[in-house]
């Protein structure tokens, strides 16, 4: 004991709120886990009931204990207790939400049931059990998982953070996809209601839009309204969306993959009658114009050199490209044999990913257009050097740092995904598997180019890239310097 409180007094940890917080994910995640451990005993699965009786009943009460066992202390939170608390909760939540992949049937290894987990929690959506098809229960609880971590499991933890004795502004700067964290509310905590609300709300309405379907029950429209919403992309079934063959469903799946791929903030602008600023936003009319324009190149490249129609080279053109840009990863059609033009086109799409605060990955739009913006001024001040000329997206003129620290971003996530493929390369797959796997996994879409991880699952890998894979997953979803800061000698000095 008093080794760890000269540890923590070295490093001005505050420990005791770190494991609070670390408590009410637990408690979450064993919470959630009686929603599918209910559907499996109604179901009569007895092996998964008895998964979800081993994981859920220890994951309440640990959570319980630890959040209320450690009183709050009147130590300061500071940005690298946020950082450190944030990259360890969405750990220890794979890590909690393994067990009932692992104690079931569905594998016998903890390193895939790890794997799963954390695909769920990152929404990334893909699988490492080769031919492994989830059961009914255990389908539900990864697209629990899936919404869960699709707004962040952390911005729901964030609206009892005040009840616990903790301030979440570190937690919030740490945790929000995004350039700035812009505070719906005067309290944080309100800010998170008020987009869970929202989160909430459209998840409500993409499942009311599908259970209307005659080819969609209840279980498939839940299922799916979780998965992409949280732009996760679960498969209900192995065929994926191809196998309900019905437009209507891939254009509300779509649809709604877009709603939640376009800054959440933006829904409170609606709420508060501000439809212009809406309208005015420069991210979402690019967001919307790089689909578009994804759609037609793809559309006109399908009918020239596949022979399709223009209905089928539209529909396919329709559901995959928007799947791409929003790093939801669903699968129609067999991209993987489409033309090199389209596939490029997925593969860009990749890259941009979604708007910032939303739950999609990758870049992110808002950085490429600051990007682009920044390449067109460098080109004008070589004709004119002592121009001064600031980056504005629409009226707003973007300071220095932030550019700066977008330009930062953008190339270590290059230098990332390169050294990742590099890595991934020891499994000794081609080129298009290997990278193809590390931007899969970086921008959390789940879906892969090569033959051995087109489907989505990565059971080619070793137990120890997979692992790795996980890391990339969850670099990903954090943004990467929430994870890369915690490597640096400057984060553990004693003033952080």
């Amino acid at each position: 004991m008093k080794i760890e409180k000269t540890f923590t007094n070295q490093l001005n940890i505050n420990y005791r709120a770190i494991i609070k917080i670390l408590g009410a994910i637990i408690f979450i995640v064993g919470i959630a886990m009686i929603i599918p451990w209910v559907y499996a005993e109604l179901t009569h699965n007895s092996f998964d009931a008895a998964a979800f009786r081993k994981s859920a009943p220890p994951s309440i009460i640990v959570g319980a204990f630890l959040m209320f066992h450690f009183k709050s202390t009147d130590a300061k939170f500071r940005t690298r207790d946020g950082y450190f608390v944030v990259a360890l909760c969405w750990i220890v939540a794979s890590f909690i939400g393994a067990f009932p992949y692992y104690f079931s049937t569905f594998t016998s290894s903890f390193v895939d049931a790890f794997f799963e987990s954390a695909s769920g929690f990152t929404t990334t959506g893909c699988t490492a059990v080769a031919n492994g098809v989830l059961s009914n229960s255990l389908l539900l609880w990864k697209a629990l998982s899936h919404w869960l971590g699709g707004m962040g499991i952390l911005i729901f933890v964030l609206s009892i953070l005040p009840a616990l004795g903790v301030n979440g502004q570190f937690i919030a700067r740490a945790e929000a996809p995004g350039i700035v964290f812009e505070k719906m509310a005067v309290r944080l905590s309100d800010s998170t209601r008020v987009l869970y609300t929202t989160y909430i709300a459209l998840t409500v309405a993409e499942y009311i839009f599908l259970v209307v379907s005659p080819k969609v029950g209840w279980f498939d429209a839940l299922v799916n309204s979780m998965g992409s919403i949280s732009t996760g992309g679960l498969l209900v079934h192995p065929e994926g969306v191809s196998y309900y063959d019905s437009f209507y469903i891939e254009i509300v799946i779509s649809i709604f993959c877009i709603l939640a791929s376009i800054n959440f903030m933006l829904y409170n602008h609606i709420r508060s009658g501000h439809i212009r600023n809406v309208l005015k936003d420069v991210e979402l009319r690019a967001f919307l114009i790089i689909i578009a324009g994804g759609i037609i190149i793809s559309t006109l490249v399908l009918i020239q050199y596949s022979n399709e129609s223009l209905y089928d080279a539209f529909r396919d053109s329709f559901f995959q490209i928007i799947s791409m840009a929003t790093t939801t990863g669903y699968v129609r059609s067999p991209y993987t044999i489409w033309p090199v033009t389209c596939q490029m086109i997925l593969l860009m799409l990749m890259f941009i990913g979604g708007c910032g605060g939303s739950t999609s990955g990758s870049i992110k739009v808002i950085r490429i257009v600051v990007m682009l913006k920044l390449i067109v001024r460098g080109s004008y001040k070589r004709i004119h050097p002592r121009s001064v000329v600031p980056i504005r997206v629409g009226e707003q003129v973007i300071p220095a740092p932030v550019v700066s620290g977008i330009s930062g971003f953008i190339m270590t996530y290059l230098a990332i995904f390169l050294a990742s493929s590099i890595i991934l390369g020891i499994q000794g797959l081609d080129m298009e598997t290997t990278m193809g796997t590390a931007l899969a996994m970086l921008s959390n879409t789940g879906a892969a180019f090569g033959v051995s991880t087109a489907a989505g699952c990565f059971a080619v890998y070793s137990p120890g890239l997979k692992l790795f894979l996980c890391l990339l997953m969850f670099i990903g979803r954090l943004e990467i310097f929430t994870m890369l800061v915690m490597f640096t000698r400057q984060f553990w000095g004693k003033s952080r």
